[in-house]
């Protein structure tokens, strides 16, 4: 790729507003090559034509999954497994219904969970009515994931949390992990046969709380890293990158993302994501946050000056990063201009 194209002041020029899975649509710039092209450049080579915006990426996620072995939405879902998901407002997510768990015992799931045969589901429908974005990379976002979340489902999470270090449960808790990342093997096969121009996948599983991880580093790795590995290998096969979602305190996890094979993190602000970018940005593209700042109190000057500083300290070939959506407000028009500008010129040189 030839990313030593110079930026002109043209790139500017809006032509289309981008969907968004949350809020307002982005602009779509006249930028040399498409985010989506930018995105490949950042996974595959390390080395973008600028940093990657949110907005860059799309997330899917289609009925077939998100009704099956999601979360549903407001009208609430019962998933394949008879877990019932209601929608909490003041959440803005679902949760599952209080009451006896599917499983009191992970030595139980054998007898009661069946694992759903999704060859009989309609895919071709499916597709028919979720179309992808070409202009955008488009990553499939699978919710609830296949390990800790799909237990603390099963299992409500303190029953969860103990299945992972009684020696009566763990046998157990690894056949059913086994179980569910075959299923998320097959669930990929499908998304790749039916969206063939899909770019990569979002796996879903929370580790932490506010201020530190659910369980060791050990356990981690006995448990999880071993199951991850296995579908993101399987992911990176059908020439697909794969990133993620870990809500909560899991910087100190990082090393177990890392050897799980993950290409991407989006930590949220509890994280020290500029550290995480110092130790471990060649290893794993961090989605770094800004130093936060009021929009209000700051003129557009500052706050292009902000964007400017950003793109220097997070810009270099090798070792790229992702502006992080968790900034939120301080994700302005002339921040993000700024960092795009910034960013064009110093990957081009």
């Amino acid at each position: 790729m030839n990313r030593r194209i110079p930026f002109v002041p043209g790139e500017l020029r809006v032509v289309d507003t981008l969907p968004a899975f949350f809020g307002p649509g982005q602009p779509l710039r006249d930028t040399p090559v498409s985010p989506r092209e930018n995105i490949a450049a950042l996974f595959y080579d390390k080395h973008p034509y600028w940093l990657p915006l949110p907005g860059d990426s799309s997330m899917m996620l289609p009925g077939i999954y998100n009704n099956t072995l999601g979360r549903g939405g407001p009208e609430g879902v019962t998933d394949v497994f008879g877990i019932e998901w209601e929608w909490v407002e003041s959440a803005g997510g679902s949760i599952v219904r209080p009451g006896e768990p599917l499983l009191k015992n992970a030595n139980e799931w054998k007898d009661k969970i069946k694992i759903p045969d999704i060859d009989a589901w309609d895919w071709a429908g499916e597709a028919e009515k979720t179309k992808l974005d070409w202009r955008v990379s488009n990553m499939v976002t699978l919710v609830n994931g296949f390990w800790f979340e799909r237990l603390v489902s099963f299992m409500d999470f303190a029953p969860a949390a103990m299945a992972l270090i009684d020696e009566d449960q763990k046998d157990a808790v690894k056949a059913l992990f086994e179980a569910m990342t075959d299923l998320a093997i097959r669930l990929v096969d499908k998304f790749c046969a039916y969206w063939p121009s899909l770019d990569g996948f979002n796996i879903h599983d929370d580790w932490a709380a506010q201020k530190a991880p659910f369980f060791s580093q050990e356990v981690a790795r006995e448990l999880f890293v071993p199951y991850m590995k296995a579908l993101n290998d399987h992911i990176h096969a059908k020439g697909r990158y794969v990133t993620l979602h870990s809500c909560g305190h899991g910087e100190d996890r990082i090393q177990c993302f890392i050897e799980a094979g993950f290409d991407g993190w989006d930590p949220q602000t509890m994280n020290d994501t500029h550290k995480l970018w110092d130790d471990y940005g060649d290893k794993i593209c961090i989605s770094v946050v800004p130093e936060p700042f009021d929009p209000a109190a700051a003129g557009e000057e500052e706050q292009r000056r902000r964007g400017r500083e950003f793109a220097r300290r997070f810009c270099r070939p090798g070792k790229p990063a992702q502006l992080g959506f968790y900034a939120g407000p301080a994700l302005t028009p002339a921040f993000t201009e700024a960092v795009y500008i910034e960013s064009r010129e110093i990957f081009a040189r």
